[in-house]
């Protein structure tokens, strides 16, 4: 009934017998039921029903900054991996075994979009009425879980006080109003441009707030007709084989890529695969040479929006690399889902392939150096951008491909105030988390410019005071002319 269910209702983390418990179950039940599950691709092998371990960071972090289950204190992202951890530790999900762990390693739970976990225990799914009960009370799957598991109310308050996290005491959560897909996409599609346009000062917009025009259509190569032919899923078999038998990252990130190259190349990697099998070199120069020359006449991934990457290397120049790893993040946040995966694997097998420690590309110049030249183009052919800052971007980007796929903390916590907002019936642009002008009335302008204007007279007045390059008499002539135009702010720094 209406009366009796919490699902018609706010209601508070306080009137739950232990509240540890109840925002534990929350996350469970948030991370069942918003994460990407479904079938993916690793080392050519496919997984049923996984989820990547960044998106699964993603989801804890809007769910704890939109209900406020702490307060308004800010949750650093490495807690909430640390939180993720926990959910892996209690068997909450698992990692895919896409490679061979150790009998007694623990496995650690990686925040990156090449990890792959899944679920465990999954919630009664049997009917409409099940769903609901899940979404309005997610403490009835968590006491499931508790009773065939270790995790207690005192662990998870443990566990709190080890993050220096404690639960609010009436942090009150609203699930009766859900959100569609479609608005929750809009939203963050509209608050990711607000943030970019924040941190870059783009003189067009036009491409930026146009969604058709912002995220090209990349014609993808077109598959050979021996696609279907058993010849080709042999050669790529056999190729994830032999990859998954050196367990050599160099190797796994090559073999991952070549999922978007044509079937043709392939079938000749497979076909021109070095009769010594142990020869390694020799494969990772066949692989190398094969995927630089498909990306060499590939369209750039990011050939777009130029002015943002006009804007990012200007920050890099500017040495403010935190606020350009932010904004690139932001940058690949609005790419389409295909663009970013193959993006995503190009980087990490750039960043793997630049090691020093790693297969010598070419005996006369540094990895580094080689993986720059050859796949700049691939990332981004800018005419407006010098050759300089593109290889100051795509350096930056390779050094940093652990990161610029994670979604930025400030992000999340702008979404999720308007989305808290939206749910709650309130004027969702009544605080953007970011403002461009404000207005205000005559008085404070007039006070303002007063200020300003007194203020910069000071600076100039002590910079000719103090300056020793001017001669006595240089000096004189000018404090005389200022004295004449400003005699009160003369006095004010001089004295009578």
């Amino acid at each position: 009934s209406a009366k009796g269910s919490p699902c018609q209702r706010g209601f508070s983390v306080a009137q739950k017998p232990f509240g540890a418990t109840y925002v534990w179950s929350s996350i469970i039940n948030t991370l069942q039921t918003q994460v990407e599950v479904k079938r993916r691709r690793h080392h050519l092998k496919r997984h049923n029903d996984c989820f990547v371990g960044s998106e699964a960071v993603d989801v804890i972090f809007s769910h704890l900054m939109q209900n406020k289950y702490f307060g308004d204190v800010d949750i650093p992202r490495a807690k909430v991996v640390r939180v993720c951890q926990a959910l892996m530790d209690y068997k909450v999900f698992e990692a895919v075994p896409t490679k061979v762990f150790g009998k007694d390693k623990k496995p650690t739970f990686e925040d990156s979009s090449c990890s792959l976990y899944r679920f465990t225990t999954i919630p009664n799914q049997d009917s409409q009425l099940g769903k609901e009960n899940k979404l309005c009370s997610p403490s009835r799957y968590a006491d499931a879980l508790f009773k065939s598991s270790d995790m207690r109310s005192a662990s998870l308050e443990d566990l709190w006080e080890n993050l220096s996290l404690k639960p609010a005491n009436s942090p009150h959560v609203n699930i009766s109003a859900t959100l569609s897909p479609h608005v929750i996409n809009e939203v963050w599609q509209e608050e990711t441009i607000g943030r970019l346009l924040q941190l870059i000062d783009l003189p067009l917009l036009d491409s930026l707030l146009k969604r058709q025009e912002m995220i090209p259509k990349v014609t993808q190569p077109k598959r050979q007709p021996d696609l279907v032919n058993n010849r080709n899923y042999l050669d790529r078999g056999i190729l994830k084989a032999y990859s998954d038998s050196q367990e050599d990252e160099w190797l796994s990130s090559a073999i991952d890529c070549l999922e978007y190259l044509p079937d043709q190349m392939v079938v000749d990697i497979s076909r021109n695969f070095p009769e010594q099998p142990d020869r390694i070199d020799l494969v990772k120069e066949l692989l190398f040479d094969a995927i630089s020359k498909y990306y060499s006449s590939r369209e750039p991934l990011l050939n777009h929006l130029s002015d943002v990457h006009n804007g990012i290397a200007e920050l890099l120049v500017n040495g403010k690399t935190e606020i350009a790893l932010e904004a690139t993040q932001l940058f690949l946040k609005l790419l389409d889902s295909q663009n970013r995966e193959e993006f995503r694997r190009l980087l990490y097998f750039m960043a793997v392939a630049a090691h020093p420690s790693e297969f010598k590309l070419q005996q006369e110049s540094d990895n580094r150096m080689v993986v720059k030249r050859i796949f700049s183009k691939a990332i981004v052919h800018n005419k407006n951008l010098s050759k300089g800052k593109t290889d100051l971007l795509v350096l930056f980007l390779m050094d940093h491909q652990k990161d610029v796929f994670k979604i930025p903390g400030t992000l999340h916590k702008i979404v999720s105030v308007k989305l808290m907002d939206i749910q709650k019936g309130r004027d969702p642009n009544r605080d953007t988390g970011y403002i461009y002008c404000q207005r205000i009335d005559r008085s404070d302008y007039s006070d303002r410019t007063r200020k300003t204007t007194k203020d910069e007279l000071l600076n100039l007045l002590k910079n000719i005071d103090e300056d020793s390059k001017l001669s006595t008499k240089e000096k004189k002539k000018l404090l005389g002319q200022f004295y004449k135009c400003h005699p009160d702010v003369f006095i004010e720094y001089f004295g009578d």
